[in-house]
């Protein structure tokens, strides 16, 4: 879906931040209520792409390897309901075919970017007590650096899987993967509900239309806006905001 793109972060290890006036011309929706809403959480689930990071993992490997026109018109297509999330997956996958150390030398030379106060939130967060989830359609090569950076265990991170094969070749994806499939976000949540105490309150927090379906089972969604503003999930959420700042309250 198109939308209006921001980011001025504070890159993991200094990534180039895009900058644009999407933030300063969506107005948020009920922050102080939502800030409420993280403060009664348990646990807070984030997005990567476009969310926690500014960038579009998958579109920037893509393009670090020659091949990001060819999976932006499958990505564009996928958007279009044209496909399952899984076979776009697959196609773009195919298109790509990253060798392991393309992919060690993408991480390297091409450092995600952090969204703009991300770091200091997740901060606030543990200091609280809160479980802290990463939850994404992107790989879990590529989000490593990130969970790393900030601080949340690679235990908590639900993510796909890229599979090579002994030359380190390209090979598949692992399709057991709750995310890698559509419906993927929510079923991630029903697995960190079993694996929590009863009662818990999730929030889940994300830029996209398959982090706002998460709710059911998590019990609350923050859309953000910070680097891409997505009008129909901007016009669906209850609660928006467009820096993590606005989160976490006086």
């Amino acid at each position: 879906m198109s939308g209006s793109i921001n980011c001025n972060g504070n890159g993991t290890s200094g990534g180039a931040a895009k900058t644009t006036v999407a933030s300063a011309i969506t107005p948020p929706k009920q922050p102080q209520l939502a800030a409420k809403v993280i403060q009664q959480s348990q646990i807070v689930c984030f997005d990567v792409d476009s969310t926690v990071i500014c960038e579009e993992g998958i579109d920037e490997l893509a393009e670090y390897c020659g091949k990001g026109s060819e999976v932006a018109r499958v990505t564009k297509e996928a958007m279009g309901g044209a496909m399952t999330f899984q076979d776009a997956l697959k196609i773009r996958l195919n298109i790509i075919r990253p060798t392991q150390q393309q992919v060690r030398d993408f991480i390297h030379e091409r450092p995600s970017t952090l969204s703009k106060n991300v770091k200091r939130f997740v901060a606030h967060l543990k200091a609280e007590g809160k479980q802290v989830y990463l939850i994404s359609g992107g790989f879990d090569c590529l989000i490593a650096p990130v969970a790393n950076e900030l601080g949340i265990p690679l235990n908590n991170v639900y993510a796909n899987k890229m599979l090579f094969d002994y030359l380190g070749e390209y090979d598949s994806f692992d399709i057991t993967q709750p995310t890698s499939r559509s419906g993927g976000k929510a079923e991630a949540i029903a697995l960190i509900k079993k694996e929590n105490s009863e009662g818990s309150i999730i929030t889940m927090i994300g830029d996209g239309a398959t982090d706002l379906e998460a709710v059911p089972p998590a019990n609350y969604f923050i859309g953000f806006g910070g680097n891409v503003v997505r009008p129909e999930v901007y016009r669906r959420a209850q609660y928006y905001v467009t820096d993590f700042e606005q989160l976490m309250g006086q």
